[in-house]
């Protein structure tokens, strides 16, 4: 099988993170001999922020705040990982990753310097009104009104213009999915057109 890459973008709240998970255990069934690298960047970033250091004090307050982190320091967070983990013998998942322009275009670059040829952009989509009902039931700390409200905002100011990059460049297939579907219908359609590109 073809090395893949799956980079997983949508709002908050529309399942990109469970759909990734599904994602790379259909790929451990139909290709089991190939690992997968699976870089979810919130996590990371969660992991961070528990750290002791100036950098991730002033990520907390931005955090606190429920505004977008700077791009540079989820760069830092997936290139490190990038460069101490890939093999190049692997698929690639990023769930979470890119959020800003400046962003899709560095990790456009460490790609081309993997050598990662075929990249699929998967995108559950689902209206504000659906994500923002999600992440309330969700009650994640960070999932307080206010919050949920600023990261709808900066998802329409930041990432929908990523995701409008994807779509118009030839480089990657992108994979618009219903996403107000269950969780199993949302996974077979992502299969599908995977399947069909």
């Amino acid at each position: 099988m073809t090395l893949k890459t799956f980079i997983f973008i949508g709002r908050s709240g529309s399942g990109k993170g469970t759909q990734a998970r599904l994602l790379q255990e259909h790929l451990k069934e139909i290709d089991p001999d190939t690992p997968i690298f699976y870089e979810e960047t919130g996590a990371k970033f969660r992991e961070f922020l528990k750290e002791d250091t100036y950098t991730s004090e002033l990520s907390r307050e931005i955090y606190k705040r429920g505004d977008l982190q700077p791009a540079f320091l989820a760069i830092r967070i997936w290139s490190e990982e990038l460069g101490q983990e890939i093999k190049g013998n692997e698929h690639i998942i990023f769930d979470g990753t890119p959020r800003q322009i400046r962003e899709a275009h560095v990790l456009e670059n460490a790609l081309d310097f993997y050598k990662r040829d075929e990249v699929y952009i998967v995108c559950p989509n689902v209206s504000r009104e659906w994500s923002e009902k999600r992440l309330l039931e969700r009650g994640r700390a960070d999932d307080e009104k206010a919050n949920v409200k600023k990261r709808l905002d900066w998802y329409d100011e930041k990432v929908a213009p990523v995701i409008e990059y994807y779509k118009g460049s030839p480089r990657y297939k992108f994979i618009d999915v219903k996403g107000e579907q269950t969780i199993k219908e949302v996974h077979e359609e992502i299969k599908r057109k995977i399947a069909e590109k």
